[in-house]
């Protein structure tokens, strides 16, 4: 999906606010274009490894670039990322952005988008694009660990991957949070045949899913492996560095002997707690991390081969995803803001 950029005259960057991504982007275009340029244009963007700076002993200055030599994505962006995971004490996201989408043969800035909603996006469709590959075709029942910004996007992404999906059990450590995100999800009447709820105990509602997702800051695990029933795909999203896991070994454990542990780019065997620590506790190799994203769309990697295999998915983002999206925002912008007569 790309358009031709603007000609190489001083124009003004265009300004995405947040209101209007919602208005140019769905969970589904998003992924079905992550469908179909992954493969494609991946091995042309360079994306150096994001770079993170501690501003105080919780908080945290992202920095995420990255530059296409592909014809079709001639562009260069960059992601500025903030994150104070204490907001949730402040009833704050604990994510800010903003993405700076530059053209590659001028250097010109063409577009500055709203980088947090941005990134809503871009995390849960790929989310929903493993989920479309790696989940069971019939699966009914999602669990959602978690109840913050994120939650809302990925429930809305495996939604859009798996249709079959007619309960959603939300759970966080406080359970108002929870409580009011199934009330959220449940007035918006866009979700005909799904029901939300809330869940009080992890222990029991994951045994019951087909499909848990996890975006969290814990640094203790939340799943617990022996909870997964035949057929689960748990979806790994909240964790990028080290000290921090959504799972025990054993949800590792168990995936990596059936062959069904997968990431989104290498880069999270390095930054996933989950990953990083189960490989430096014997409990898995690097080896047996079977592949990426972009192997599993072009079908180099087999992802699930039978309705008992339990799949894992980790996720840690990329600056692929991030300029595949600020590029379809840019194109769908373009259809909206009026071009200077040539």
């Amino acid at each position: 999906m790309a358009s031709a950029p603007r000609s190489a005259v001083a124009t003004s960057p265009m300004f995405v606010p947040a209101d209007s991504l919602h208005s140019l982007l769905t969970h589904e275009t998003l992924i079905e274009h992550f469908r179909s340029s992954l493969p494609t244009v991946t091995p042309s963007i360079s994306t150096p490894i994001r770079q993170s700076y501690a501003v105080s002993p919780d908080a945290s200055l992202l920095l995420m670039p990255s530059w296409s030599s592909h014809p079709s994505l001639p562009y260069i962006g960059v992601k500025l990322v903030t994150y104070f995971p204490d907001n949730s004490h402040r009833d704050l996201p604990g994510i800010h952005a903003n993405y700076v989408l530059f053209s590659s043969a001028t250097g010109q800035t063409l577009a500055t988008m709203d980088g947090t909603v941005l990134t809503l996006y871009r995390t849960s469709s790929v989310s929903g694009l493993a989920s479309s590959i790696l989940s069971r075709n019939d699966s009914e029942v999602m669990v959602m660990v978690g109840a913050g910004a994120l939650a809302p996007h990925l429930i809305q992404a495996h939604l859009a991957a798996r249709p079959r999906l007619k309960r959603v059990i939300i759970w966080n450590r406080r359970i108002d949070k929870a409580i009011s995100l199934a009330e959220k999800m449940r007035g918006e009447g866009r979700f005909e045949g799904v029901s939300f709820e809330s869940g009080g105990y992890l222990e029991e509602i994951v045994p019951l899913a087909d499909i848990v997702s996890c975006a969290t800051n814990a640094e203790e695990p939340l799943v617990m492996g022996r909870w997964l029933k035949p057929g689960a795909h748990l979806d790994l999203v909240g964790s990028f560095k080290p000290t921090m896991r959504e799972c025990d070994d054993e949800a590792v454990r168990r995936a990596a002997d059936m062959g069904c542990l997968f990431v989104d780019n290498r880069v999270a065997m390095e930054e996933a707690g989950e990953l990083a620590g189960a490989v430096e506790r014997g409990v898995i190799g690097e080896e047996e991390i079977v592949g990426d994203l972009v192997e599993l769309v072009k079908g180099e990697k087999v992802g699930r081969r039978s309705p008992e295999e339990i799949t894992v998915f980790k996720s840690v983002g990329s600056g692929v995803v991030d300029i595949l999206t600020a590029q379809l925002v840019y194109d769908m912008g373009l259809k909206h803001v009026p071009q200077p007569c040539s």
